[in-house]
């Protein structure tokens, strides 16, 4: 697959957990009453963003017919690499947020482009290389 195709996908994948994430970002603070724990919403909806990730990522973002490529293995890949891109996007956060000033929802935005960098680099060298 022609790296221009795979980084398309990447970013079809991303726009589509970009809008799962913040709309569970937006029901927490807004209508379940997390108003003011932007940190309690930004863990849970990166972790069901990530389900969806996942699935996405294995079958059409960095599909492989190789037997090789073990499914348990790679979530546990899948999840380091996850686990490294999202402490860096939390701590980014909170940079934001508690000593900047950003805005939430802007700091959350930001927070997610810099997220998305950094778990594709690692999910294409790591999980699915």
């Amino acid at each position: 697959m022609k790296e221009s195709v795979r980084l398309l996908r990447f970013a079809v994948v991303g726009t589509l957990n970009y809008i799962i994430t913040m709309l569970v970002i937006w029901i927490m603070m807004t209508a379940l009453s997390f108003k003011g724990d932007y940190m309690v919403a930004n863990i849970t909806a990166y972790i069901i963003a990530q389900t969806h990730n996942f699935i996405w990522c294995r079958y059409w973002v960095f599909p492989s017919e190789e037997k090789k490529n073990n499914m348990g293995q790679q979530i546990l890949l899948f999840c380091t690499a996850f686990g490294v891109a999202y402490c860096i996007q939390f701590l980014f956060l909170i940079l934001l947020v508690e000593v900047l000033g950003t805005n939430e929802y802007v700091a959350q935005f930001l927070g997610l482009v810099l997220y998305g960098a950094i778990n594709f680099i690692a999910n294409k060298k790591i999980t699915f290389r």
